[in-house]
């Protein structure tokens, strides 16, 4: 935990700005249904949210170069309050579409500070349970927000008013405690071919990841409404799917920092296209079946970002974390945009089970696409990262070549 020690701080700050945001991502999707929005308004609500988000991931290096990272992350962060409490002042589709995409701006250059500070800090042979750790927190905060949905009710203004104060409240840890915040980032300028370059596999997880799990975030709620569950029942339906994530989130980032990270890439993936399928097919609007299904499915989807996140920070060079970091925010919020806009209409069309089945369609093929990175210059050894399996290998005839492996990265990406 040595390397997790100075972080703290930074950590409970971003458990109280996820715990907000995720408290908005559930809450808005239901009172918007029972505002009378439609489906695929709800759609393009959220949609507003990741084109924000995208916006936000290509100026984001550009801030935090002009006015560092702590100003950066306190002006997002007091912006994103202002417009989660506007949104309770007008119910319309044009208007929230507008908030959402003013928070999606915000949640970008937050998402995008902390991350970078937290890849700056840490090394390739711990990187992936650091971000882990990161995860957990973003699970543990978004899962108890969830249960202030059925416990104050959605009808009135309070819980935009406590998205609002946990927005506010996330800027006191840091500003009180830290003093770890890394160097401003050096003249970067916002490059998608040159992250494409850094890691192909990373990029297309990142989309892959938008097109799913954020499918699940802002559609679950309404794919519980249409299977017959109640208010509270949804709540613990997406918090089942996120307490999924805390489980095997931090050993899959340990045994990716021992092992090809692309090989645990493959396993999560099929894990969750597996619980996915059964939810299409099997699951029905049986609860428990749900509730089951849903957190296998969470097991597996959630740490996918985490672990195409840490390969490709496994390639950056110095001073490119920030770059990083904002590339692979940008790539996903790309898929979050098309996801849940698509899960929408297929909702619309053919019914709750049409989103998972969907999800498991869009994970098949990046299984095909792992396999084929995997392929195109075979295994590589954990070498990389772990000393103890590095220390077997050198007393292998083989090492050298695996060595020559190693130096090449394009064979990990």
């Amino acid at each position: 935990m040595s390397p997790i020690r100075p972080l703290i701080p930074l950590l409970v700050t971003a458990g109280i700005l996820i715990g907000g945001n995720g408290l908005q991502g559930t809450f808005i999707s239901l009172r918007a249904s029972q505002e009378g929005f439609s489906t695929s308004l709800i759609g393009v609500v959220g949609a507003g949210y990741n084109i924000g988000f995208a916006i936000g991931c290509i100026y984001v290096t550009r801030i935090l170069r002009s006015i560092g990272h702590i100003r950066a992350f306190s002006a997002m962060a007091a912006i994103a309050s202002a417009a989660a409490i506007a949104m309770v002042l007008v119910i319309d589709p044009a208007f929230w579409f507008l908030m959402r995409l003013v928070s999606g701006l915000c949640f970008a250059s937050l998402f995008a500070t902390v991350e970078s500070w937290l890849n700056a800090k840490v090394t390739n042979a711990n990187r992936a349970r650091t971000l882990s750790v990161y995860r957990l927190v973003d699970l543990g905060s978004v899962t108890t927000a969830q249960f202030l949905i059925p416990g104050i009710g959605i009808g009135g203004f309070e819980l935009f008013a406590i998205a609002a104060m946990a927005l506010s409240l996330s800027l006191v840890p840091i500003s009180l405690a830290d003093r770890s915040s890394p160097a401003v980032p050096e003249a970067i300028r916002f490059d998608v071919r040159r992250l494409w370059n850094i890691s192909p596999l990373a990029t297309v997880g990142c989309i892959v990841v938008g097109l799913t799990n954020s499918s699940f975030r802002s559609l679950g709620p309404i794919y519980g409404e249409q299977i017959g569950l109640s208010i509270t029942a949804i709540a613990s339906f997406m918090s089942a799917g996120i307490i999924g994530g805390v489980v095997l989130q931090y050993p899959l980032g340990a045994y990716s920092d021992r092992l090809d990270r692309r090989l645990i890439i493959l396993v999560a993936t099929f894990g969750a296209m597996l619980s996915a399928l059964f939810l299409a097919l099997v699951a029905g609007s049986d609860e428990w079946l749900n509730m089951a299904a849903i957190f296998v499915f969470g097991a597996f989807a959630m740490p996918l970002y985490s672990l195409c996140s840490a390969h490709a920070n496994d390639h950056a060079g110095e001073g490119e974390h920030a770059l990083v970091s904002a590339g692979t925010l940008f790539f996903w919020s790309m898929g979050a945009i098309i996801g849940p806009l698509f899960a929408s209409v297929m909702l619309d069309i053919f019914g709750p089970q049409a989103l998972f089945a969907y999800t498991a369609v869009v994970l098949v093929a990046f299984m095909a696409y792992t396999a084929l990175r995997m392929t195109a210059r075979g295994p590589v050894p954990a070498a990389a990262r772990g000393s103890r399996f590095r220390a077997l290998l050198r007393t292998s005839f083989f090492f050298n070549k695996l060595a020559g492996t190693e130096k090449d990265r394009d064979g990990r990406r």
